[in-house]
């Protein structure tokens, strides 16, 4: 992390915050055309400084999150993962239709605590149908397994970095202090913020994409209609003027 210190005081490291602000700007302008795309970003954030902080400003613009334990092979093991987020889904329908009251008591009461235990871990991501575009990371050494697994999968890792972390393995560095709250409700802001801007743009984009189609197919229906006009004037004109020819003939 040197590249990013400014300076070292009684065996303290501080950080550069005008390059932090450079690699602020550059990881939300990545990320405003992941999210502008209609890919999904996986925030991962399981220390306790950080697990509110990114549910709450993560959760508000629909982007899947981890704030308890990893799963292993959450990424490497995907279809596994998809698999118990199913099954999560097959209780909650057992419990609409009414198959859930037919179990017996004891049943009933291990099935809830699956329910508990599938919600606390994988809630957050059930709506991850096919492996993120990117990970964002608050702490690269405690989420070092996340990390792993997106370098297996060449998925591109944005992180929050601390001078005590090696950024090697990090696509988008951001040098910033990930023990506290302050510092990471900050860079998930600015990271929110961005993701928020590319929806939008992207919600724009489809709105006049659907304008575009509805004034082709209007143009196309005008032309059609104005098509059927002719055919029906010329059937008539030529109508017309057999009319008299076949009186002519008659007399």
């Amino acid at each position: 992390m040197a590249p990013y210190t400014f300076m070292e005081k009684g065996g303290i490291h501080i950080i550069d915050l005008h390059k932090t602000v450079v690699k602020i700007d550059e990881a939300a302008a990545a990320m405003k055309q992941i999210a502008k795309s209609g890919r999904r970003i996986l925030f991962v954030a399981t220390k306790k400084q950080a697990k509110e902080i990114v549910a709450e400003k993560v959760q508000a613009v629909g982007m899947p999150y981890v704030t308890e334990r990893w799963p292993g092979g959450m990424l490497t093991n995907f279809p596994t993962i998809r698999k118990a987020v199913k099954k999560m889904a097959t209780i909650d329908k057992m419990s609409a239709d009414g198959t859930y009251d037919k179990f017996s008591k004891r049943e009933k009461l291990q099935i809830s605590r699956q329910r508990a235990k599938l919600e606390k871990n994988l809630g957050s991501i059930a709506d991850l149908t096919r492996l993120p575009a990117a990970l964002f990371v608050v702490d690269v050494q405690k989420e070092v397994n996340a990390v792993r697994e997106a370098r297996r999968l060449n998925i591109p890792v944005f992180a929050m970095v601390d001078t005590c972390c090696d950024p090697t393995d990090i696509d988008y560095v951001i040098p910033a202090n990930d023990d506290r709250a302050q510092s990471i409700a900050v860079v998930l802001d600015a990271m929110c913020g961005a993701i928020n801007e590319g929806l939008e743009e992207r919600r724009i984009e489809k709105e006049k994409e659907a304008e575009e189609m509805a004034a082709k197919e209007a143009v196309a229906e005008k032309k059609t209609r104005a098509r059927k006009t002719v055919k029906v004037e010329v059937e008539a004109a030529e109508e017309a003027t057999e009319a008299p020819a076949e009186e002519a003939a008659a007399e």
